[in-house]
């Protein structure tokens, strides 16, 4: 760090040691009149102390102040979390990020009370501007990484709803699949069908493609890898549903499906997975009327 890095630092950490209260009520009462947050004031001075404590804590070291925010990780996580918890009072991030830029003005004001000189208040400016503009684009990063998270979240959950297990019958397992088969669902179905046939003590699993509208070598590829894993739990796999379109299409492909149970509806995989099991037809125990 040369000697106007340090001169810079010197007068932050002062600021903030002997002009504290002031910074964090200027803050906070900046961020009322710019940014609607929904948080309250109490909260908001609470935040504003702890955050505070951090910054000068960061500049009372040897780390130049540009680079406060790349080495001191515990005031990153701070900001990190200032952005969350704004996000679940409903704030967007403009407005985080808003209200995090108004720190400059508290700050600058503290700094100006102590030092007149424009030529020593220059790069200070300077350094407090760096830093803050840090400090927002980190507030939004957070926000935008707990936006694509809850996304991911969300898109597992409707392939998980969508790639539904049901027992169909005794030790028999039925994945009726709709839609495009793609590696992100595929990976989906395979987790909760092995998972499915562990828990059930399935011994056969039907793999229903009826709602599937094309096949091509990619989804016969994804269907060979779960049939492959069932096996690998020591259960049987069928795949219904191939209609003549589909067959044609995997015929002309040259896609080799032959050492794979295939049959044309899931009432005629349902019925060799019954007699595969060695059970009573499900028909058969139905009532007939006398």
């Amino acid at each position: 760090m040369n000697a106007s890095d340090a001169a810079v630092r010197d007068r932050l950490t002062t600021a903030l040691r002997e002009r504290g209260d002031e910074v964090a009520d200027r803050w906070v009462q900046l961020q009322q009149q710019r940014a609607a947050i929904g948080i309250g004031e109490s909260e908001l001075r609470e935040e504003a102390d702890a955050l505070l404590v951090l910054l000068g804590g960061a500049l009372n070291s040897d780390r130049a102040v540009d680079n406060v925010l790349d080495t001191h990780g515990e005031l990153r996580d701070a900001l990190a979390e200032l952005s969350l918890r704004r996000e679940r009072a409903g704030a967007d991030p403009t407005a985080t990020s808003l209200a995090i830029l108004a720190l400059k003005d508290a700050l600058l004001e503290a700094v100006e009370r102590d030092n007149q000189d424009p030529r020593e208040l220059f790069p200070v400016a300077l350094s407090i501007n760096r830093l803050l503009d840090e400090a927002a684009a980190l507030s939004f990063n957070a926000y935008v990484e707990r936006r694509e998270e809850i996304i991911q979240r969300q898109s597992r959950q409707l392939l998980e709803m969508s790639t539904p297990v049901v027992h169909l019958w005794q030790q028999i397992l039925a994945v009726p699949l709709i839609g495009t088969l793609d590696t992100a669902r595929t990976q989906v179905v395979m987790e909760n069908l092995l998972q499915s046939i562990q828990t059930n003590e399935a011994r056969v699993v039907i793999i229903d493609i009826t709602g599937v509208p094309t096949v091509d070598t990619a989804v016969a590829q994804h269907l060979i890898q779960t049939v492959n894993a069932v096996r690998l739990m020591g259960a049987d796999c069928f795949i219904s549903g191939i209609r003549p379109s589909i067959a044609q299409t995997i015929a002309q492909l040259g896609i080799d499906l032959s050492t794979i149970l295939t049959r044309a509806t899931l009432s005629d995989a349902l019925a060799a997975a019954v007699e595969m099991t060695d059970q009573e037809s499900p028909s058969a125990k139905v009532p007939t009327n006398r």
